[in-house]
């Protein structure tokens, strides 16, 4: 029996051995062909575009999401980051923006009362800040923060805003309570300048929503006074020194006597925005 070809019965066998050695010579023929011609290169060709180039596609698509993913998560990475940056340079901006216009608003302050200290400069004046006030939306009574320790005193007056605000009605040692003239029990002795005409100014909370006190038992025979004229406090005042704007006649009737006249005053002081005033150190002589 010859040792390649084995019989078994009416069966052909081929050992492996020799079947492994038979294939490898083919393949080492197919391959030899290939590089060498172009035999088999449709079939190679068509079986590299259906299988190869597919896979290939995909792999690239895959690719350009992974990098175009990285890519954008970088983007957002670095916005994020210069947002960061904006925003924290915005809010020290928007500080410094508050900062200056504070320092605008104490500025104009400061002007204000320097051009009123120069309107009285014959009365000695020390400068205070408010550090309280009562409930409601005026400033019809507030704390300063200067009290006897610097040499306040009751009824010592307190000007701003280019005018008459009130007179001190109590003290402590680095603290003074003021009360204002729009207040209800406010009155204050004031004479109008054009017609050197006395009447009483009273402060009325209801009457200033309008942004207005009123005044009464003004004696004008003579009809001299109009709206518009200027009314400061007068010499017969007992808690007001003599001068001291107090604002601006608005309006004027006739009373049911017919001596008098009543009326309203606008006053010079904007009694809704105060930080700062000044006082008056000097006290009204009344000869008592």
């Amino acid at each position: 029996m010859s040792p390649v070809i084995k019989r078994g019965g009416d069966k052909f066998t081929l050992p492996s051995k020799y079947l492994l050695f038979i294939l490898t010579i083919i393949c080492t023929g197919m391959i030899i062909v290939t590089f060498n011609t172009d035999a088999f290169s449709p079939t190679v060709n068509s079986a590299i575009g259906i299988v190869v180039v597919p896979f290939q596609k995909g792999i690239t698509t895959a690719g350009t999401f992974f990098k175009n993913t990285a890519d954008n998560l970088a983007s957002i990475r670095a916005l994020q980051s210069e947002n960061e940056s904006l925003k924290a340079k915005v809010e020290e901006l928007t500080t410094e923006n508050t900062n200056l216009e504070q320092d605008k608003y104490e500025l104009t302050q400061l002007r204000e009362l320097y051009n009123l200290d120069s309107q009285y400069s014959d009365y000695d004046k020390i400068g205070a800040r408010i550090i309280s006030k009562d409930s409601g939306n005026w400033y019809h009574s507030f704390v300063i923060d200067k009290g006897s320790d610097e040499g306040l005193a009751i009824d010592m007056n307190v000007i701003a805003g280019g005018g008459l605000v009130g007179r001190i009605t109590d003290v402590g040692p680095d603290w003074a309570k003021v009360q204002t003239i729009i207040a209800d029990n406010s009155s204050v002795s004031g004479t109008v300048l054009s017609a050197s005409e006395n009447l009483i100014a009273t402060g009325d909370l209801e009457l200033y929503n309008e942004g207005q006190i009123s005044f009464s038992k003004l004696v004008d025979d003579a009809d001299k006074v109009s709206v518009g004229d200027k009314v400061v406090t007068s010499n017969i005042s007992d808690k007001y020194l003599p001068g001291i704007l107090i604002g601006y006649i608005s309006a004027i009737e006739e009373d049911s006597n017919n001596l008098t006249k009543s009326g309203k005053i606008t006053p010079v002081v904007d009694f809704e925005y105060m930080d700062v005033v000044l006082v008056i150190t000097t006290l009204k002589h009344t000869g008592e």
